[in-house]
Formats: structure tokens, C-alpha cells, sequence
């Protein structure tokens, strides 16, 4: 999965707000409707719709999140995982599936905001009531020290966008470095109901920045810095009972959250366990036995398990294809040789048999369509530029000879890959790796934690210069379905960081920089699109990254999991609306 975004939605969206009523639950009785069913049901609407509480919900996952801290994860199903389960913010994605999934709706806050001084300000009120689990109010403060903490250097890893939006020019270093206790100017807190963000210019996504994790209020007496993460203070209807890093995490009701607060979580299960370093092969095994409901890296069963689930008729039926909105691809580095060259880069674009990789993920149905630029399909701003004739899939020998004499290297080179240690992430770097063998280029693979991988190996652009990663695996989700949410923090120049790196290319170009601050500068979707097209080509044509997968997911779902759907959002199951027949 991407470093950690959240997964578009429809290219059409730009991100509707909308109001919302009041929870509560419902006992399930006869008006219950009878839902979706069969291969794919889950990407239609609901399957085995249902309000019923009770039982014991059991994920897994191959390897720790990148962090339960919110202001460090940014991997898209943990952030699925903390918005279901025990992280409120002042707004979030409807809890629906289809196109409403993507609908904005208050969540600790009363409604939508007050948007006065010509888009520049943005004025919340929260909700009475709500609590953090050990029963202490959530004010504004909480949701201003929750935004502050992203700004500390301790908590590298997360999303940049508050940072770069709400610092402006402050140079503020985070509340453990902020000696004179002047706070970030930009978020005001008249009184603890109150919460009001000054934007140094307009920008229309910046409701889904406060969507974000990282948006989530914190405790201040409670922060425990880079150790957060272990016992993370729960604003949301679970709390966790236990974390055993690398093993298992166990999350129980909390007690303090009141379902007349939230009309977005059904808080079904009465707990929730998730198993962590199961191999993927064997989370497969259990799905397909029952022993465990759903793999929350919802990236889809491995190719072994494939037909097991597709060639029988009654395991296809609790199975689903979404479209998750990723982009599998891997980055070029233009700062470790030869790749300092864009001829050799281009060399690689062209060796590159995609075909094969495509195969490693799953094939066109459950591994998704080739991808051909850096902008997937579900976003405003994708076309069908293909700079590299990259459509078929197949490598172009000659092609990527010529370039090899170009950047002077006409015998090749070697190299390394760097890939995360398992799973399809390892079979595409290997089938990469192949198909570079047929023109001289020799790479070796460096497989990594998938839990260090982004955070301390490719996102430390020192660390990739000196183990010589001249082409890093990767795979991104849009932060939020706009382009803006899906690419700048790739490309941007300005946001290439010593640690908690996302431009793994490097790729700093002037023009692309203007080009991104004329996109979020524009207020008319259309315009910004056509923007960002240009953008995307202008990315594409600096050869700094291949895409290779627009992505699909054969995911699978134990019958006995309820008021299961795909939300748009982020691609895979809604965990938050997830319950259990017990």
C-alpha cells in the first residue's frame, strides 16, 4: 500500500459537504434490508446488512501499522482502522457505501464550518458530550495539540499537507520545542468549544485535511510523545485494551462514547482483535477456514489462494474486486547513479515488462488494469498519456537499448531495488528485476520490514543514497479524491524531507512546483484538473517514477461478518460498520 493515504473516490467528487443527523442505534428487526450478495456484492452496496451488537470481530494483518499514533500513520488501512474504531475528528467520509462514502459530515463537530474573509478562515463548533476514554471532555485545545504535534520532528511519517498549509512562515517546531509557548498562530481557540483555522490564502481542500487522523484531538497530559503509539488516548467507541508490538492489538468498548455524539460508527462487535506478523500465505489459509473474518491491508489474497476463491462458486460469493484507487509503481531515484541521468531512467521505463508485473498482482481481474501515468482513473485530471507506449504492457528491447547508449552505459549497470519483504510487493520487484536482466541492467533486491520500510528505509532519502536504491516499490492512494490529495506530496519539490519522505524520486522541477501552486490556488475543479493533467505529464516525462498497476484487490470475507461494504474512500471494507453474527 501507498506510504499511507486513503483511497479516492469518483473523479466527478470534489468533495461535497454535507449535513448530518443524529446517531443512535437501532435494534435489527424486519425493516432491515436485505443487502447485496455474491462476487463483488460488497462494491454494489451492503452485504448481510445488520445492527445487531455483540461478539469478537478478528482482523489480521501481515505486520504492524506504520503507527497506531495519528499524527505518524499514514498507511490507508490504518487510517480505516483508527477512524472506525477510536479516532473522531471534526469531520469525516460518510460511513455509506458508493458515491455517499465520499460526502464530508461533521463529526465532533455541531456542522459544517463557518467559511468567512473570502475562503480564509474556517470557524467549528464542537459537539457537547464528547469524551476521551478516561471520561475528560474533548475541547478545542485537544483538536489544536493533536494538529501541533504533526509539526514535531520526534513524529516523522505522517502526512505533510497541515504543516504546509498552516505553518506559514511561523517555523513552528512542535509543542516539545515550542520554549516560548506561543502555540501554532494559525489555529485559534477562543473558549473549548470553539475552534478557528486562518489560511494564509484559500483552499478548497482544506475540509479534508481536518478529515485526517492527524486532525484528531490529543490529550496534552497524555502525550507521551514517540511513544504515543503504544496506548493512544481513544476519542472514538473502542479503546485499546492491550498492544503487543508485532504480535497482537486488542481493542474493547469505551465506555465514555456516546452513540448520540456519532451518526457515522455502529460500533457492532463488542471486541475487536487484530493478529499482527501472520504471513500472507497463511492469512489466505485462515480467511478461506474461517479462523479470521478480514485482512486489513485489504490488498488481496495472494496468487496461490486466487483459485481457491475464484474457481468456487461458493467462496467467489465472499469475495470482492474494488478498485481500491492505488497506483502500484516504483520510483527511479534522480539523485543515486546512474539514475542521475534521465536516459538510464528512461532505459528502465522502457525494459520494464508490466505484463509480468501486472501477472505478479494478481492479473487484470484481481491485480488491476496496466497503468500507464502517474494520475489513476478515478481522479479529475487522469487521461491516457502514455509517454512511454507502455499499454501493451510489454518491454521494449530496442527502445530501452538506445537509451542505455544514451546515458552511456550501452553494456548496463547494476543496481539496487529496495521492496518490502513479502507478499505481491516482493513478487513484482522480483519480475522487475527479471525483465531489467534482458538489457544488461543487474539489480539486486533489498527486501525490507514492511513496518521500516517507508519511515526509515526509502523515506530517508540520505539512507536511499547510501544503499545505492536507485528504484524503490511503492504504491499511493489519494490523501483525499482530489488530484491534489493523490500527487503533490510525490512530487512536490519543496516537500522532499530528511525523514518521512514521500518524493522518493526526488523530483524537484521549478515548473511542476509553480504548476501545483496554480492548481490549488484554483477554485474551479475543472480548471485544477486540466492543471494537474499538465502536471502529471510534465512528472511523467521526467522519468522518476513507472507506474505499472492501476490497482484491484481480490479480497475475501468470512460469511459470518456483517454490514460489510467497500467505502470509495478508501477502496476496501468500511471497518467502522463491520460487525460479527455471533
Amino acid at each position: 500500500m501507498r506510504t499511507g493515504a486513503l483511497v479516492a473516490g469518483s473523479a466527478a467528487v470534489a468533495l461535497v459537504l454535507s449535513a448530518c443527523g443524529s446517531g443512535g442505534d437501532k435494534a435489527n428487526d424486519s425493516s432491515t434490508p436485505k443487502g447485496e450478495s455474491g462476487f463483488n456484492a460488497a462494491t454494489k452496496g451492503v452485504v448481510n446488512p445488520s445492527n445487531k451488537k455483540g461478539g469478537t470481530l478478528k482482523l489480521v494483518n501481515q505486520a504492524d501499522p506504520d503507527s497506531f499514533d495519528p499524527a505518524r500513520a499514514y498507511y490507508a488501512f490504518v487510517w480505516n482502522f483508527m477512524k472506525g474504531y477510536y479516532v473522531r475528528t471534526l469531520l469525516t467520509n460518510e460511513a455509506k457505501p458508493g458515491k455517499d462514502g465520499l460526502t464530508l459530515v461533521p463529526d465532533l463537530a455541531q456542522s459544517l464550518p463557518e467559511i468567512t474573509d473570502g475562503g480564509k478562515t474556517y470557524t467549528f463548533k464542537l459537539k457537547a458530550g464528547v469524551k476521551f476514554e478516561d471520561g475528560s471532555p474533548i475541547t478545542s485545545k485537544d483538536i489544536k495539540y493533536g494538529i501541533e504535534r504533526t509539526f514535531a520532528d520526534v513524529l516523522s511519517g505522517g502526512p505533510p499537507f497541515l504543516v504546509e498549509v498552516l505553518d506559514q512562515g511561523q517555523n513552528y517546531p512542535g509543542p516539545y520545542k515550542d520554549t516560548e509557548k506561543t502555540g501554532l498562530k494559525s489555529v485559534q481557540t477562543p473558549d473549548d468549544n470553539t475552534i478557528v483555522f486562518k489560511l494564509a490564502a484559500p483552499l478548497a481542500d482544506f475540509a479534508s485535511l481536518l478529515a485526517m487522523p492527524a486532525s484528531s484531538p490529543v490529550p496534552q497530559a497524555k502525550d507521551t510523545g514517540d511513544k504515543y503509539a503504544q496506548k493512544p488516548v481513544s476519542s472514538g467507541p473502542y479503546k485499546f485494551q492491550s498492544y503487543d508490538q508485532g504480535k497482537k492489538a486488542v481493542l474493547v468498548r469505551n465506555d465514555q462514547w456516546d452513540p448520540k455524539t456519532d451518526s457515522v460508527r455502529k460500533a457492532l462487535p463488542d471486541q475487536i482483535d487484530l493478529t499482527i506478523g501472520t504471513a500472507p500465505e497463511e492469512i489466505d489459509n485462515q480467511l478461506l477456514s474461517g479462523d479470521v473474518d478480514i485482512d486489513t491491508g485489504q490488498t488481496g489474497v495472494q496468487q496461490g489462494a486466487q483459485p481457491k476463491v475464484l474457481l468456487d462458486p461458493e467462496k467467489k460469493k465472499n469475495a470482492d474486486t474494488p478498485n481500491t484507487g492505488f497506483i502500484r509503481y516504483f520510483s527511479i531515484s534522480s539523485k543515486v547513479a546512474p539514475f542521475d541521468n534521465i536516459h538510464c531512467r528512461k532505459a528502465v521505463q522502457y525494459a520494464t515488462d508490466k505484463s509480468t508485473m501486472q501477472t505478479a498482482r494478481g492479473g487484470a481481474e484481481a491485480g488491476g488494469d496496466i497503468a500507464t501515468n502517474m494520475l489513476p482513473p478515478n481522479i479529475a485530471g487522469h487521461d491516457d498519456y502514455d509517454p512511454y507506449n507502455t499499454k501493451s504492457g510489454k518491454p521494449q528491447i530496442d527502445k530501452a537499448k538506445e537509451e542505455l547508449a544514451a546515458c552511456g552505459k550501452p553494456n548496463g549497470f547494476e543496481t539496487v531495488i529496495a521492496t518490502r519483504n513479502a507478499g505481491k510487493e516482493l513478487k513484482s520487484a522480483e519480475a522487475l528485476q527479471a525483465a531489467l536482466t534482458n538489457v544488461g541492467i543487474k539489480a539486486r533486491l533489498d527486501p525490507i520490514e514492511p513496518s521500516l520500510y517507508f519511515r526509515s528505509a526509502i523515506g530517508v532519502p540520505s539512507n536511499v543514497h547510501t544503499k545505492g536504491y536507485g528504484l524503490m516499490m511503492a504504491g499511493w492512494g489519494a490523501d483525499f479524491p482530489t488530484a491534489y490529495g493523490f500527487l503533490s506530496v510525490l512530487v512536490d519539490g519543496r516537500q522532499i524531507l530528511e525523514s518521512g519522505n514521500n518524493n522518493y524520486g526526488e523530483l524537484n522541477d521549478p515548473e511542476i512546483n509553480k504548476l501545483i501552486d496554480d492548481a490549488k490556488a484554483e477554485s474551479d475543479p475543472k480548471k485544477s484538473a486540466e492543471i494537474w493533467t499538465k502536471i502529471n505529464h510534465k512528472v511523467m516525462d521526467a522519468a522518476v517514477m513507472t507506474p505499472f498497476v492501476y490497482d484491484k484487490a481480490l479480497n475475501y470475507r468470512n460469511p459470518r461478518v456483517t454490514n460489510v461494504y467497500v467505502t470509495e474512500y478508501y477502496g476496501m471494507y468500511d471497518f467502522g460498520s463491520l460487525g460479527v453474527v455471533s
